[in-house]
């Protein structure tokens, strides 16, 4: 800890852009620490204080810009590519497509205090045709509430900070191995969550080859759509399928015939969305109920591959 103030000092704006640049990133990073630390030297040390401002919503909107425009020109292939490297993957896209349903571009300004979405509101928000002008603005008024909180915070605990910092170089070396054990307890505690969430939804999966039989043979599979209002938005779906979220599940469920071959589809990691309704209406006695196996994706790959192929189930 003595070396991260040190550091501070000498190099100061440097270390604070360079940070939160990697954070802002994707990389696990902690860059929230070092504006508190940049806030309390500003008020005991007298540093320069806009300059560490500056340097963090520099840092930001360079990164923020970097996965807009990934967001512009490769959609939800990027959204899906950072939810497959994150903590989080089985929920990670739904969570994020309905806080940016709900608050619109808007939510960019208090993204970055929310774990997980401060990466991927950016390239949400350019896979879902925000203009230009627009997100430089809002990603700047984020940057800057998010960084002025940190170093706020710093500067008004001041004293605070400074006994944690002599606290840590006391404990020398054991300070770093709290810090590790206390990532390491994060990340097995993200990984119990994860087999948790695969163990409640654990169905049989059917294949789009499967679901195209059950066509051929005149079965009328009902084909529901699991995705967010965003997902439904950014990519098309199954031709004839429900909206799970358009009404409620009783009064969806109380129309169908129990006995129907019921096949729910999602754009998510592991198909969990899927699964978790899927076993909805096995519980209200759609024992027929499956997630389809590997999703839209694997559908629209079927359907490239035998575009000859009849895979429009009829509606309703």
């Amino acid at each position: 800890m003595a070396q991260l103030t040190q550091m501070i000092h000498t190099y100061g704006v440097l270390l604070v852009f360079g940070v939160v640049l990697l954070e802002q990133i994707g990389l696990p990073i902690p860059a929230f620490p070092i504006l508190i630390i940049a806030g309390a030297r500003a008020v005991d040390q007298g540093d320069n204080w806009p300059l560490f401002l500056a340097a963090s919503v520099l840092a930001c909107l360079i990164s923020d810009y970097f996965w807009f425009r990934a967001g512009k020109y490769y959609g939800k292939r990027i959204l899906r590519l950072l939810c497959k490297i994150s903590l989080s993957p089985d929920s990670c896209v739904s969570q994020t497509e309905d806080n940016f349903m709900r608050f619109g571009p808007n939510s960019l300004v208090v993204a970055k205090f929310i774990p997980g979405f401060n990466t991927i509101a950016p390239p949400l928000a350019g896979a879902m045709g925000t203009s230009t002008p627009r997100f430089l603005w809002l990603s700047v008024a984020g940057a800057l509430v998010w960084s002025g909180v940190g170093m706020g915070l710093g500067a008004w605990f001041h004293n605070s900070v400074d006994d944690v910092i002599r606290w840590f170089e006391t404990l020398g070396s054991t300070a770093l191995m709290v810090i590790v054990a206390l990532l390491a307890l994060f990340v097995l505690l993200k990984y119990i969550e994860r087999r948790r969430n695969l163990g409640a939804a654990d169905l049989p999966r059917i294949s789009p080859a499967e679901v195209k039989a059950l066509l051929e043979a005149g079965h009328d599979p009902l084909i529901v759509d699991a995705r967010s209002v965003t997902a439904r938005q950014m990519e098309e779906g199954i031709p004839g399928a429900v909206f799970y979220r358009d009404s409620t599940p009783e009064r969806l469920m109380a129309t169908l015939d129990r006995e129907r071959h019921i096949v729910v589809f999602c754009s998510c990691p592991n198909d969990i969305t899927a699964a978790q309704v899927a076993k909805e209406f096995v519980k209200n006695g759609f024992h027929r109920a499956r997630p389809l196996g590997g999703g839209l994706d694997a559908w629209n790959a079927q359907c490239a591959a035998e575009p000859e192929a009849e895979l429009r189930p009829k509606v309703g």
